[in-house]
């Protein structure tokens, strides 16, 4: 059944000056707000090593931002913003990146209003001899909404990776309220980030050095990887008055054959870095039970969690996925997820969570209310009154669930 949660019931005051518009001089220097079992103390995040649960698997998200915001100019001079979301045509995401001249795109488009049926041209204020040599142009193919489908044309023989990187700015998060600059291009990057897919950085991960890291390995916790590619929805508020009435983006994610074996057969307790951690290793579960019940992986839709009782366990749902992987001669799992975490949600791998302080009334609000009980007024509470910074570029927590 799906849960009827008033959206307004999970607010607070967020004062402008809370909100870190930049990041700390050294990453691993921002406050770490740790939770168990109602109780929160305050420490420093290179503190976090010594922190975790002994003998633990920690999972991180290697996905990497793309400068996926482009700009473009009609010949009225009204100018057109392109933020690619994931690729239509050719679909997979290497091979996206990598083709040559032309593809296509789903897209937010802002001032979409005035884009009518014409070809645009790339706004190139700076004149870059390199930018001009590309010529690239958009055409809007299909018209949905604030979305759509654009086709990308360019010269010069580049790949669409490259076309990003010299045409692109890296989306920074709207309520940072400021353009691009250049200490954006480092810091809005996790240390790890390997796969190109991400037009928001999975956050949490942004406190993460080469030192804690080290520290993390010598106390004999195992790290592991996943890759969700973050969609533009992860900065969408919830606007609906029920909880219910909000559409989830979906988001593919690809979980490695050896870490998926793991999991079946895991021991200590699961650290997830980030809600889209959380959402990866939970929706596994939900592709499991298809293995399971439909002979092959599906994708998890949005309120598959609460539609039904079921008796399946973690380990049965996991293994179902390795066998499938392993009769088709696979390596990795790939498929995708629009699940939503609410208050009711049963968590099936999970046991502590790494993650930032966001925005009120977002969908990060209520999984993180699912995660503590209900209890996440104590740590939100606690956070604004110990000056906590809030959001991308703020401070971190740790949290120990609480069913």
């Amino acid at each position: 059944m799906i849960p009827s949660i008033k959206i307004e019931d999970y607010s607070y005051d967020l004062p402008e000056e809370r909100i870190a518009k930049y990041p700390l001089p050294e990453r691993d220097s921002s406050k770490l707000l740790v939770y168990e079992d109602g109780h929160v103390s305050d420490h420093v995040f290179r503190d976090i090593p010594s922190l975790l649960p002994e003998g633990s698997i920690m999972v991180f998200n290697n996905t990497k931002v793309v400068p996926a915001r482009l700009h473009f100019q009609r010949e009225s001079g009204a100018h057109i913003e392109i933020f690619c979301l994931e690729p239509v045509e050719p679909a997979e995401y290497a091979t996206a990146f990598a083709t040559c001249g032309r593809c296509s795109w789903k897209c937010v488009i802002g001032n979409a209003k005035r884009w009518k049926n014409d070809i645009l041209h790339a706004y190139n204020p700076s004149s870059d001899p390199a930018f001009a040599a590309m010529d690239l142009k958009a055409r809007l193919v299909e018209r949905e909404g604030q979305t759509g489908t654009v086709e990308f044309e360019w010269l010069g023989g580049e790949s669409f990776s490259r076309v990003l990187e010299i045409c692109g700015t890296v989306p920074i998060p709207p309520y940072l309220n400021r353009e691009t600059e250049s200490i954006d291009l480092e810091r809005y990057q996790t240390l790890y980030a390997l796969t190109r897919g991400s037009v928001a950085a999975p956050t949490a991960g942004l406190h993460f050095t080469d030192r804690v890291l080290d520290a993390i390995s010598a106390r004999g916790i195992d790290r592991e990887y996943v890759c969700l590619h973050v969609g533009a929805g992860t900065f969408l508020p919830v606007k609906s008055e029920d909880v219910a009435d909000h559409p989830m983006h979906r988001e593919p994610f690809v979980v490695s054959l050896d870490l998926l074996k793991r999991l079946a057969g895991r021991k200590g307790k699961i650290v997830a870095v980030g809600t889209t951690s959380v959402r990866t290793l939970e929706s596994l579960y939900y592709v499991g039970v298809s293995c399971i019940e439909k002979g092959h992986p599906e994708d998890v839709s949005q309120w598959a969690p609460y539609s039904r009782t079921y008796e399946y366990s973690p380990q049965e749902a996991v293994g179902a996925i390795v066998s499938y992987l392993e009769a088709n001669s696979l390596k990795e799992l790939k498929v995708g997820t629009r699940i939503i975490i609410v208050p009711g949600f049963r968590f099936r791998f999970v046991d502590v969570l790494v993650t930032n302080f966001h925005q009120p009334e977002s969908t990060l609000i209520l999984l993180v209310s699912a995660f503590l009980g209900g209890d996440w007024r104590t740590v939100y509470d606690h956070a604004l009154a110990k000056g906590y910074r809030f959001l991308s570029y703020g401070d971190s927590s740790l949290l120990k669930r609480r069913d």
